[in-house]
C-alpha cells in the first residue's frame, strides 16, 4: 500500500440523523446527554475528505454535503468513494453536479458491486454517460467497482479496502499508509483486523456508549484500539450519548472524540 502524505478533514462526525436531532422540548433540537454549550457536540453526518499529492478523495456524499465542502473550504473533488448505501451516507449526491462542473468530467466513484447498484437504483439518472456538448445540470458518475481486499489507486492515494459488517449489510472500510477509516461497523472480522493491525491512526465508527445492533459501542471500539495496538483512536459517527465533554474527561490519552472540521495530518 502506497503511503503519501495525507491530510485528513472530518466534515461530519455525527450519526444518522446527526446531533442534535431534530426536535427537543423548544423544538431547537434533542441533545441527549450532549451538551449544547460545547460547539464541537454539534454534528453533521459522517464523512471525510483526504488530501494527497494535490487531489481529493470525498468519502460518501451525505445530506450535509453542500455545508461541508463550504464550510471547510473544498472546492474540488477528484473521486468518490462510498462506503454503502444508507442515506446518510449518499443523498447529498445531487449536489456533485457542482463537483462535475469545477472538475470538467465525470467523477470515478468507487464502491462494492451491491453498494454501486443501490445507489445506480436510487439515483439512475447519475450514472447515464455524459455528452460533453451539454453543461452538468446533473451529478455524473463512473462507477469503478472494487472488492474487499483489493489495493485501489484513488485520487492521489493507493489504498486496501476491507469488509465490515454493520449489523444487516456490509460497509467497506480502508487503509492508506499509516491511516484507516471505518465508519459504520458493529463487528470486524480477521481478514478486517489484520488489514488494520498495527496502524498508526484510525477514525473509527463509535456510536454510543451502549451495545447497540448495527454500530460498535465505546468498549468495543477500546477492545479493538488495544487488541490493534493503534497509536492514535479518533472515534466518529457518534449520537447523542457521546458528549465531547464527558470522552474527553473519561478516554484513555490516545483515544479521542472527532469533531466537524478536525484535520489530522498523516505523515508519509
Amino acid at each position: 500500500m502506497a503511503a503519501a502524505a495525507m491530510r485528513v478533514v472530518v466534515l461530519g462526525c455525527g450519526g444518522s440523523a446527526g446531533v442534535p436531532l431534530i426536535g427537543g422540548s423548544d423544538g431547537c433540537g434533542d441533545w441527549g446527554a450532549c451538551d449544547p454549550a460545547e460547539p464541537r457536540n454539534r454534528r453533521l453526518r459522517a464523512s471525510i475528505a483526504v488530501c494527497a499529492g494535490g487531489q481529493t478523495l470525498l468519502v460518501d456524499t451525505g445530506p450535509d454535503l453542500r455545508s461541508q465542502l463550504l464550510g471547510n473550504g473544498i472546492a474540488r473533488v477528484d473521486a468518490i468513494l462510498y462506503t454503502h448505501a444508507h442515506a446518510d451516507h449518499i443523498t447529498g449526491l445531487d449536489d456533485v453536479r457542482i463537483l462535475n462542473r469545477i472538475a470538467n468530467r465525470p467523477l470515478p466513484a468507487y464502491g462494492m458491486d451491491v453498494t454501486l447498484s443501490e445507489i445506480r437504483r436510487r439515483f439512475e439518472y447519475a450514472f447515464l454517460p455524459h455528452d460533453a456538448r451539454q453543461f452538468f445540470y446533473r451529478p455524473v458518475l463512473l462507477p469503478q467497482i472494487v472488492a474487499p481486499g483489493d489495493d485501489v489507486a484513488m485520487a492521489g492515494i493507493t489504498a486496501r479496502v476491507f469488509l465490515q459488517d454493520h449489523g444487516f449489510v456490509t460497509s467497506l472500510g480502508f487503509r492508506c499508509g499509516g491511516f484507516a477509516y471505518s465508519t459504520d461497523v458493529v463487528m470486524l472480522d480477521a481478514a478486517a483486523l489484520a488489514v488494520l493491525e498495527g496502524v498508526d491512526t484510525w477514525l473509527v465508527g463509535c456510536f454510543q456508549r451502549a451495545p447497540h445492533k448495527t454500530h460498535a459501542h465505546l468498549e468495543r471500539v477500546l477492545d479493538w484500539t488495544a487488541t490493534l495496538g493503534v497509536r492514535r483512536t479518533v472515534l466518529t459517527h457518534m449520537g447523542t450519548d457521546m458528549d465531547w465533554g464527558w470522552l474527553k474527561h473519561h478516554l484513555p490519552s490516545h483515544v479521542e472524540p472527532a469533531y466537524d472540521g478536525l484535520i489530522l495530518e498523516i505523515p508519509g
